[in-house]
């Protein structure tokens, strides 16, 4: 009945927008893809496509097929690699997936230890995820995710594998340099500089601003880490981050580490990873390594 072939051939019509260059994708005749979809149409007694002119509109049990085919060709692929690895005597490889985009330089603590333990295992990072991270791991996408905010689900098992604090850098020339800890208030005439991730899961507003119904006078987001705290010490804003993060550049510039309320906000990194493979070698490394590496 459904075959791979199948999947695939509507995924490249999705992807390429027509029959013809679906087929130089897949490595197929037009007529042997469009044989095989007719030949599966008249198995199942259902049109997966209609013809409106040159142009294929799937039809509701085309595009139902199509979302199956994005969530289980990843899998296959992930098969074939995998067997291919064993076949070319390689011990595999290991996906990880950010969600903490400060954690990086943390993470390279990680992986030069864990090559160094594993001859033959390569380590992949992805920090962009098309449907988010807990998705990239249900579909086989990654094999570990690094969050500092895990999601309970029934397949899906988190290890914590360090605690930080989260605190305010700021330039030495801001008054707030001076103070133990600050209050959600005076941050209300202060630049707040953050990672381009939704207000929703950055902490500094759930945990902090928010709860004391405070904002920033402007919020502006950016992507680098370095950038972030070179615009602190100039003075152009305010940022929070990780202490034991904040630490390592705090020799370099002139910034300075602030509490955030009187007892700070404590926070952990969890690994992420699918129960089915609680056994694998690599995985259980790549955890035990985190552990010993953390950063608090």
């Amino acid at each position: 009945m459904i075959e791979k072939i199948h999947l695939s051939i509507l995924r490249e019509i999705s992807r390429s927008g027509s029959v013809t260059a679906a087929a130089g994708k897949l490595h197929l005749t037009q007529s042997a893809l469009s044989h095989s979809i007719k030949k599966l149409e008249q198995q199942t007694g259902i049109s997966l496509w209609l013809k409106d002119g040159r142009n294929i509109r799937l039809t509701e049990a085309g595009n139902y097929l199509l979302e199956q085919a994005n969530r289980l060709l990843p899998q296959f692929d992930r098969i074939d690699d995998t067997l291919r690895q064993f076949a070319g005597n390689e011990k595999g490889s290991l996906r990880i997936g950010m969600e903490c985009h400060p954690c990086y330089q943390w993470l390279l603590r990680v992986v030069q230890p864990f090559l160094a333990q594993s001859p033959g295992v390569d380590i992949d990072v992805k920090q962009r995820f098309q449907f988010g991270g807990m998705a990239a791991l249900f579909n086989y996408d990654i094999d570990l995710l690094i969050t500092p905010d895990p999601i309970n689900r029934t397949r899906i098992a988190f290890e914590p594998v360090f605690g930080y604090e989260l605190v305010l850098v700021v330039s030495q020339q801001n008054p707030l340099a001076a103070m133990a800890a600050i209050q959600p208030p005076q941050l209300t005439d202060q630049t707040l500089l953050t990672y381009p991730v939704e207000t929703a899961r950055l902490d500094i507003f759930q945990q902090f601003l928010l709860p004391a119904q405070c904002m920033p006078r402007a919020h502006k987001t950016l992507e680098a880490t370095d950038i972030i705290l070179q615009m602190v010490a100039a003075n152009r804003g305010v940022a929070a981050m990780p202490k034991w993060l904040a630490l390592e550049y705090a020799n370099s510039l002139p910034i300075a580490l602030v509490r955030l309320g009187e007892h700070g906000i404590h926070k952990h990194i969890y690994v992420g990873y699918r129960k089915q493979e609680k056994q694998n070698s690599h995985i259980q490394r790549f955890i035990a390594l985190a552990k010993s590496s953390g950063a608090a």
